[in-house]
Order: structure tokens, then C-alpha cells, then sequence
């Protein structure tokens, strides 16, 4: 009989460290976490005194903050070995079991666990021919185990094989193996050696009983994939026999789907009999092959084409006139040729080919035009974006052969567009590239040729498509920079910068409302008035076109929404004086402020792709020995204007009141500001003169003037191009007189009417006429002695032998 006997000596006082789930046996060694702040109070004081501690399993594994009730009264008194590291939780820490122990008294509950607990001692047994049976049965039930739970590591086989003590074998093989933390609890209370092993073999046939039957679980479920699996490839099998045998119908059956739709389709006979031929080809290759998913992808592209599926197309030049007036303000000219395209498409329906080029700087509105016209006569609208395209398969399609193969751009929009009449936008036709892998450029030559894309040719699609009845338009920034044979091919339409007026009508009428209603605000609340618009554009936006501007309001309306969302104010009028405080402070001053005349200091006028712009010239005459000095990112054109101009103003130094040993005496520097920006071109021949006559006879040149001409060594001033966009710079910048080459007279009749009722265009044939009307003063002619011509050097290489400077493509051209 056995008999649990405690300590009758002396009771220990010990720190308790609740087990959530665990249960340490004597002799045994367990790594654990402590988080919990009682126990690391416990461990603290353990550590400070002898290092011992008493670690108990609590009864509840929810309880966060087990007290005396809730702990068992049974435990193990540990030696705490170390401490391994800090976690974020707590600690971790290495304890090893010294013998079992019982609560006799609880000194104290808070702020932590700390009891009086004796030290327990086993009964002592009788070795006997029961206990070794039993000692061997429970090796052999743990080798049962092993066999049907084999996560145990090879050292704890041999520590069981060799325990030959009842009480240490039960202690030994209830910590290794996965037993509830109760029925290890159990073990560990009970005091006497060969009934704790009797218990531990009790729990050990019921855990390997139920490991019998997760493990035949488990192969029944392994089995029955291994099933599936062994089906799987039998059908696959059973598709290659039958294939085989031609008695495999699904290839066959999606064929004939195929079949059906392409003899349905209105396609024209060597069309059909080709997209047949190739449903013949697919209904005799393997299910599943990747050969197979090619023919299919390519006939379903194919039969999803529109070959003769149109829109109606209605031209209604009221209904026209009243959309593009909705969408855009101003633009008369460009509404009117755009009218008359569509009048001429009503009277010759037949005649296809006309296509429209669209060019203007950023943001005049060219693609919503585009759009505009769809709308207006009844199109789909699509739209293929070529800004970068340097592959001509994006245009022309890639072949079959190839893997990842598809239709160009142009037959993917039609597709999209789902008829055979869309209205297609090119949209930066000047921004195509050109690579090893071919020219776009020249792949839509056939495009866009009335006399070829009746019969297009797609190399994906192998056959001849119509586009004909598709109504290209296309847009770019510089038509200079659209390869000739392209360029000649289209009907060019320019669209030129905005007015004043025109910007703060298209604020009004389209982007504020756009813009409220994007930001979610009504016209309540936020009110921009008319002076605040104004001043808007003038000091905020200095562009050809509104996208700038409809920035500036977009953000204005996005700081107006915090402040509504903040229920700082609930209506609000933006006025001028408000700009600043939302916009921060204005980037632009107006030009014709706080400005006077000066001497050397010329208007010029340049034209780049993204519009016109004013471009000061200035001219400084230093003591020298006759260098000419260029800075400002000059081009080579540019520095052969100046050295004319210089030659010219030598040529007439006598009448002009100047030195005639000036080119010896002194040295001239012309610089164009903002020197980081390339400029070429040599319509600023006539400008350079003027400031370069100005420093030489300290004259004066009047502010208010601009001018553009290029110059010959006999003075004459030749025309040039992109004076349209130049005078709107010109206006833009408060220019009141503008000096232009006769020969270029006749394009104002091309400008705004606002440019041309703000600004007085004085035509004129040579250099002394523009110096009458640009200086302040007439020069006052000299007599000077005759000086020999000489060359002037360029740049201070007196041999004139200065390396040709490479042609800078996107600048602005004077």
C-alpha cells in the first residue's frame, strides 16, 4: 500500500510561476517563455535569493491571472540554470526540476505568487518479477508509439531503454511524449513508483489507439488522392487513344463551333476560304497542345473582327457647329475647317482618304477635338497613342511564328471599336522612334494612304483588311519633325495658343464646373471670381494652352475642400488678394511693368513646339582686341546669324555714327538668357544687329517693341516661319509694336483678332528701317577713315577654324 508522505521537517518558502499548459517532472530540463507580470516578479525573486523556484501548471489555460485557487497544489521546486535572452513578451529562460513539492500555506498573492511548500518523497518499493514485466510492457507500449507517432528524437529512445526505475521511467516518458498537460499533472501527483508507471500505461494504450486511427485516416485520405491522381492520367491516356483512333470529338466539336461563326460572317470569299482552311488545321491537332491554342486564339481574333459591320454615320453641320462650340471655346478657324471636312464627307460620301493632321502646342485641345467630331457625326472614337513607339510590329502586327504574338495598333482598335468606320486618333504622330527592329513612321505610310489601306496588311491577322471607311485624324506638337512622305499623306490644321480671353472663357465655362464637381464642391461654396480668374492666368500660367491652369484650379479646389471638411468655412470667394495664400507666392510678373529702355537689350521672338515665346537678347561692348563672344546655348545657325549681323553693322558704321575700328579695338558678348535651354535658327539675324548697333552707339532700344527676321550681309531681312505663334508671344508678354519681314505681311491676315488689335505689325525690307523704328534716337553719321575688311573671328579663334557644333533637335527656333 503506497502512501504519500510530505516533508515533516522544515517547510520552504518559495516564489510560485504559474504553467499555462505545461508540467515539469524532476530530473527534467524545460525551456519556456515568461511574460506574464507575476512571473517575472517570481523569477526576479529567485534569482536574487537561491535561484529556486516552484513552477505549478494552472487548472484554467484562459486565465490570464491565475491566484492560489487557481494553480494545482502539486509542483515542481526548479533550479533556474539561465536566462537566455530578453523577448518582446518577456523572457525566456532554462529550468531543470529538483523534486516534487506541495503547497502547504500562501504567504501572499500580490505582486506575486509566494507559498510555504514541503518537499514530497516517494514511497520506496521492492524490486520483483511484477515490476520488471511492468517496466518492460511500457517500453514495448512506447516503441507502439513510436511506430504511430514518429516526431520522438533518437536520444529519448535510448534514455527509455536504458531507465530501469518504475518512477523514473514514468517521469522520464510522460515529459518527452504529447500527453495532455492534466494527465501528465496526474502522473506527477501520484507518489508511489509502480502505480505513477501503471497510470502512465493506462494513458499510453489509449494514445496509441487513437493514433492507430488518425494514422488510417490519414492513409484512407492518402489513398483516395493517390486515386484521383492514378484517374487523372488514365483519362489523359484515354484522349491520346481515342485521338489515336480519331474517335476524339471535343477538338472536332470546337472546330465546328468555329465553322459556324465563320461561315456566318459577311467576309469575302479568299477570306473565308482561309479562315476555313485554318479550322480544318485546328480540328486535327491534339486536345491541349500549345499549336492548337494558337490556331484557336488566331481564328477568335479573326472572327471577332468587324469586316463589315459599320455605324451609321449621320453629318449634321448644326448639330456639328453646336457640339464643338459646347466642347471648346474659340478655335473659329479650326471649327470652320473642321465644318468643311464634314460638308465635303456629306456631298462625296464615297470619297475616303481625307486625313487630318492636328497641330498645336500641349494643351489646345487637339485630342478633345478629336472627340468631338466622333461625337458630332456618329463614330466610335478610339484612340492609339504613339508617343514612343519604336517597334514597327506595334503597328504592323507580329507573325504568328512568334511566341506572345498579336495584332498591330490599328487593327487593335478596330477591333475595339467594333465597326469598320471608327473614328481613329493617331495621337503624337511626331513623337514615333526609330529602332534596328524597323520605322514606324514608315509603317503607317500604308495606313494612312487612301490609294493602299483598302487592302491593309496585318502580319498577325494575314490578309487584307479595308480601312478605307476609317476616319483617321492625327495630332502632333511640331509638324516639322513628321517624316515628309507621312507629312504629305494628311490635311494639316494648326491650332494656335490661347488668348487672354479665350483662357479665362474656357476657366469659366468648362474648367472651374469640371473641377468643382471632380472635388466634389458645388458652386455655393466655392465662388473664383472674374478678377481673381483673371489674375490667375496672368501670374500664375504662361503657357500656349489651359492644362497649367486647370492645375492651378485643381489645387485651389483641393485646398477649399480641407477647409470644408475641417468645417473651417462653408462658403468661400476666392478674390485675388486670396491667390497668394493658396498658390503661394505668383511666378510671373507682367513684362511690360517697372521696364525701360535700354541700351543693348532687345525683344526677340522664338517659336518652340510647345508655342511662341519672347526671348531678350543683350549685347555688352567691352575694351578688347576684337573677340566675339556667344553664350547661351547658341546653335550653329544662331552663331552664323550673329557673325552676319556683325558684318553688316561694319558695313554701315559710317552712317550708323559708330567706330570703324570697332571689330579691333573692342570685344563684343551676345547672350541669349537662360542658357540652359538650346536655341537655334536664324530669325533673330535682325535682333542681333539692333542691340549689337545699340552698345556700340549707346542708343537706347525701346521696350515696347519686339522683332523677328533673319539678315543678310547687305542688310536685307529675309521672312521666316512660326510668326503666328510669335505674335501671340508677343501679345502674351504686353509687346506693343512688332517688327516682321515684308514677305511675311500676309500671314497676319492668320492671326487672332485680338493679336492683331492689340499689336501694330510694321513690315520692313531692311536693316536701317528697323533701327529707325527700334532705337530711341537716329544714329548720327561720322567720318571715320577707311579701315581694311577683315573677317571677324568667332568666338576669339582668330583663325576661324572653330569645330562645327552638333544640331540640337526640340529648341527654340528664332
Amino acid at each position: 500500500m503506497s502512501k504519500k508522505i510530505e516533508q515533516q521537517t522544515e517547510l520552504q518558502t518559495l516564489p510560485v510561476l504559474a504553467l499555462r499548459g505545461l508540467v515539469l517532472f524532476p530530473g527534467m530540463i524545460l525551456q519556456f517563455d515568461a511574460g506574464r507580470k507575476k512571473s517575472i516578479l517570481a523569477l526576479h525573486e529567485a534569482m536574487e535569493k537561491d535561484q529556486t523556484i516552484l513552477l505549478v501548471a494552472q487548472k484554467d489555460l484562459e486565465d490570464n491571472n491565475p491566484d492560489s485557487e487557481q494553480i494545482f497544489q502539486t509542483g515542481v521546486v526548479a533550479k533556474i540554470k539561465q536566462i537566455l535572452h530578453h523577448t518582446e513578451d518577456g523572457v525566456r529562460l532554462l529550468a531543470e526540476g529538483m523534486h516534487r513539492a506541495r503547497i502547504h500555506q500562501v504567504i501572499s498573492e500580490s505582486p506575486f505568487l509566494m507559498v510555504e511548500a514541503s518537499a514530497l518523497q516517494t514511497t520506496p518499493y521492492r524490486s520483483s518479477h511484477k515490476t520488471e514485466a511492468l517496466i518492460r510492457y511500457t517500453q514495448n507500449l512506447f516503441e507502439r508509439y513510436l511506430q504511430n507517432y514518429k516526431r520522438i528524437s533518437p536520444d529519448i529512445v535510448i534514455g527509455v531503454v536504458k531507465n530501469k526505475s518504475c518512477g523514473a521511467l514514468a517521469d522520464y516518458i510522460a515529459s518527452n511524449v504529447m500527453l495532455d498537460f492534466e494527465q501528465k499533472q496526474e502522473i506527477l501527483e501520484e507518489l508511489h513508483p509502480v502505480k505513477r508507471l501503471e497510470k502512465l500505461i493506462q494513458i499510453l494504450e489509449h494514445e496509441i489507439k487513437v493514433l492507430e486511427i488518425e494514422n488510417e485516416i490519414t492513409d484512407k485520405a492518402r489513398d483516395q488522392m493517390n486515386q484521383n491522381q492514378r484517374d487523372y492520367f488514365l483519362r489523359e491516356q484515354i484522349k491520346v487513344i481515342n485521338y489515336e483512333l480519331g474517335e476524339d470529338d471535343n477538338p472536332q466539336e470546337e472546330a465546328e463551333e468555329l465553322r459556324e461563326k465563320i461561315l456566318k460572317l459577311d467576309i469575302p470569299d479568299k477570306q473565308r476560304e482561309k479562315l476555313l482552311k485554318e479550322c480544318d488545321r485546328f480540328a486535327k491537332m491534339p486536345f491541349g497542345s500549345h499549336e492548337a491554342s494558337v490556331v484557336r486564339n488566331y481564328l477568335e481574333t479573326c472572327i471577332e473582327l468587324p469586316w463589315n459591320v459599320s455605324s451609321k454615320e449621320v453629318i449634321d453641320l448644326a448639330k456639328a457647329q453646336k457640339v464643338l462650340d459646347k466642347d471648346h471655346y474659340g478655335l473659329k478657324k479650326v471649327k470652320e475647317r473642321i465644318l468643311e471636312t464634314l460638308a465635303v464627307r456629306k456631298l462625296a460620301p464615297d470619297i475616303n482618304g481625307q486625313i487630318v493632321c492636328l497641330v498645336g502646342p500641349p494643351g489646345v485641345g487637339k485630342t478633345s477635338i478629336a472627340r468631338s467630331i466622333a461625337k458630332a457625326i456618329g463614330r466610335k472614337y478610339v484612340r492609339v497613342s504613339l508617343g514612343g513607339v519604336h517597334d514597327e510590329s506595334d503597328i504592323m502586327g507580329h507573325r504568328r511564328t512568334y511566341i506572345g504574338s498579336m495584332p498591330g495598333r490599328i487593327m487593335a482598335a478596330v477591333k475595339q471599336a467594333g465597326t469598320n468606320n471608327p473614328l481613329i486618333l493617331l495621337d503624337e504622330i511626331d513623337k514615333l522612334g526609330k529602332s534596328f527592329r524597323g520605322d514606324p513612321a514608315a509603317a503607317l505610310l500604308e495606313v494612312l494612304d487612301a490609294e493602299q489601306n483598302s487592302a491593309f496588311y496585318d502580319h498577325y491577322i494575314d490578309m487584307p483588311f479595308d480601312l478605307s471607311k476609317v476616319l483617321f485624324l492625327t495630332t502632333a506638337n511640331d509638324a516639322s519633325t513628321i517624316p515628309g512622305p507621312l507629312l504629305d499623306r494628311m490635311d494639316t490644321i494648326f491650332l494656335s495658343s490661347y488668348t487672354h480671353e479665350e483662357k479665362f472663357q474656357i476657366a469659366v465655362k468648362h474648367l472651374i464646373p469640371k473641377q468643382l464637381k471632380k472635388h466634389g464642391i458645388s458652386s455655393q461654396n466655392l465662388r473664383i471670381t472674374p478678377a481673381a480668374v483673371h489674375d490667375l492666368i496672368e501670374s500664375y500660367t504662361r503657357e500656349a494652352g489651359v492644362r497649367s491652369l486647370e492645375r492651378n484650379i485643381a489645387a485651389i479646389c483641393r485646398k477649399i475642400a480641407k477647409k470644408i471638411v475641417a468645417e473651417e468655412v462653408t462658403k468661400i470667394t476666392v478674390k485675388p488678394a486670396d491667390l497668394e495664400d493658396l498658390l503661394g507666392p505668383r511666378r510671373f510678373k507682367p513684362e511690360n511693368k517697372n521696364k525701360s529702355d535700354e541700351v543693348g537689350l532687345v525683344n526677340g521672338l522664338a517659336w518652340t513646339s510647345v508655342g511662341g515665346q519672347t526671348m531678350p537678347i543683350e549685347v555688352a561692348i567691352m575694351d578688347g582686341t576684337g573677340k566675339l563672344q556667344l553664350t547661351g546655348s547658341l546653335g550653329n545657325v544662331m552663331k552664323e546669324s550673329a557673325q552676319t549681323a556683325i558684318s553688316c553693322i561694319r558695313s554701315k558704321a559710317t552712317q550708323l555714327g559708330i567706330d570703324v575700328q570697332f571689330y579691333n579695338k573692342m570685344d563684343i558678348h551676345i547672350h541669349v538668357p537662360e542658357g540652359a535651354i538650346p536655341k537655334d535658327g536664324p530669325s533673330a539675324g535682325i535682333a542681333m544687329a539692333t542691340a549689337i548697333t545699340s552698345a556700340l552707339s549707346k542708343i537706347p532700344i525701346r521696350h515696347d517693341v519686339a522683332m523677328t527676321g533673319e539678315i543678310t550681309l547687305r542688310g536685307r531681312v529675309l521672312a521666316i516661319g512660326g510668326l503666328k505663334e510669335k505674335s501671340m508671344a508677343a501679345y502674351r508678354n504686353g509687346i506693343q509694336t512688332v517688327i516682321i519681314p515684308e514677305d511675311n505681311y500676309s500671314d497676319i491676315s492668320e492671326f487672332d483678332d485680338v493679336v492683331k488689335e492689340n499689336i501694330q505689325f510694321i513690315p520692313v525690307k531692311k536693316i536701317d528701317e528697323v533701327l529707325g523704328l527700334a532705337l530711341t534716337r537716329k544714329p548720327q553719321p561720322v567720318l571715320a577713315p577707311k579701315a581694311a575688311s577683315a573677317p571677324i573671328p568667332a568666338q576669339g579663334d582668330p583663325m576661324g577654324t572653330q569645330p562645327p557644333q552638333p544640331v540640337v533637335l526640340e529648341q527654340p527656333q528664332c
